[in-house]
């Protein structure tokens, strides 16, 4: 068993240097170009309020990232289908919100949220979707829900699903710009989920949703989805050390994203100019979310709070410090389920090698009352 030390080594190595580039540029300028040109028509309509919608609907883009074409033209339809149903559900849990007490809604927000996480996880593990988890599809059942009204429900699926339609063909032509993959395998075997293994993909991430979702709420804090996005964040990262460290990525990298945001916000800004920040920040955040977590969130942060302060307006001081709070009571949250998760992993396994004992033991004890 390698020493503390040993551990820690690598793990404060790869927090603080980047991983290799794959010619990132190429995609994260096709990401953003499915942003911008949505963004784009909201400002030349006056209708910037729509912006959720458009920002959730294009997320289809980050989707089957460094895969052959018709691999990610399939898997982007798949994701871009789930974001569309994910931002229509929010947009009828605001719809519903303004018929319900406050702490009504609140509460159904929440308990949505995470039956949506768990789901959303098991379709994406089915499916082979990269990047994993729920994360998106958490993000726009939440923070469309937690907004006031900006459109009717049919609005806006009709937004978010011409947005996610325009990034799946953007997927399209990105063969023509260099992102064929030709050494990929188009047709990957696509793996044999159990039904037990799909219900436990299911259960970490609905189980780490709600409890942080409860926790956010209970602290007082304005934006306890927050707290559940945090907590299933890390759950998708391979293996239990990996998931641990990426929610110590998450609270360090959150917490510098927030002094940009701070910076961003520090002067005031027309609608055009926060469009052309939240484009520019997608593109550098997919230039380096796959080479290092913690220094994406730098730009992660400020895209996810710039785009939900076009669509509704906050006060930026109380917002910015609950992200952060909200934030470590996630990763609180998730640390836990991951160790939970593996002591339940170990006593089932104790379990089973003391049943194959037992069992071991009564055939040898019928073998010899046989001779």
């Amino acid at each position: 068993m390698r020493s503390a030390p040993a551990r820690i080594g690598p793990a404060v190595k790869r927090m603080v240097s980047l991983g290799p580039s794959r010619v990132d540029h190429i995609p994260a300028f096709r990401i953003a170009t499915g942003l911008a040109i949505p963004m784009l028509i909201l400002l030349a309509t006056g209708r910037v309020d729509w912006a959720m919608y458009v920002g959730f609907g294009a997320f289809t883009g980050i989707y089957s990232k460094y895969e052959p074409t018709r691999l990610r033209f399939r898997r982007q339809s798949l994701a871009g289908g789930m974001l569309t149903l994910c931002v229509t559900l929010g947009a009828a849990l605001a719809q519903l919100g303004e018929h319900l007490d406050p702490a009504l809604e609140s509460w159904t927000a929440l308990l949505v949220g995470a039956v949506m996480a768990g789901l959303a996880a098991t379709f994406v593990l089915f499916h082979g979707l990269k990047p994993g988890g729920a994360i998106f599809p958490l993000f726009a059942v939440a923070a469309v829900g937690a907004a006031p009204p900006a459109a009717p429900i049919w609005v806006a699926f009709l937004v978010s699903g011409a947005c996610a339609g325009l990034c799946v063909v953007l997927g399209l032509l990105g063969h023509w710009a260099g992102e064929r993959h030709p050494g990929a395998d188009v047709n990957p075997p696509r793996e044999g989920w159990t039904r037990g293994q799909l219900a436990s993909e299911f259960s970490r991430f609905a189980i780490a949703a709600a409890i942080a979702g409860v926790l956010g709420l209970a602290s007082g804090l304005p934006f306890p989805y927050w707290a559940q996005i945090a907590a299933i964040a890390l759950l998708s990262a391979p293996g239990r050390t990996l998931q641990i460290e990426r929610g110590l990525h998450r609270v360090i990298g959150t917490s510098l994203g927030v002094i940009t945001t701070a910076f961003l916000l520090s002067f005031p800004s027309e609608p055009w100019q926060l469009v052309v920040w939240v484009v520019l920040l997608q593109f550098l955040a997919e230039m380096y979310v796959m080479r290092n977590y913690a220094f994406a969130l730098l730009f992660i942060t400020p895209l996810a709070l710039l785009m939900v302060q076009l669509a509704h307006p906050q006060p930026v001081g109380p917002t910015l410090e609950a992200r952060v709070l909200e934030t470590a009571i996630g990763v609180v949250v998730g640390i836990v389920v991951v160790i939970a998760a593996a002591l339940w992993d170990r006593a089932a396994l104790a379990r089973r090698q003391g049943s194959l004992v037992r069992e071991s033991a009564a055939d040898g004890s019928r073998g010899m009352r046989f001779h």
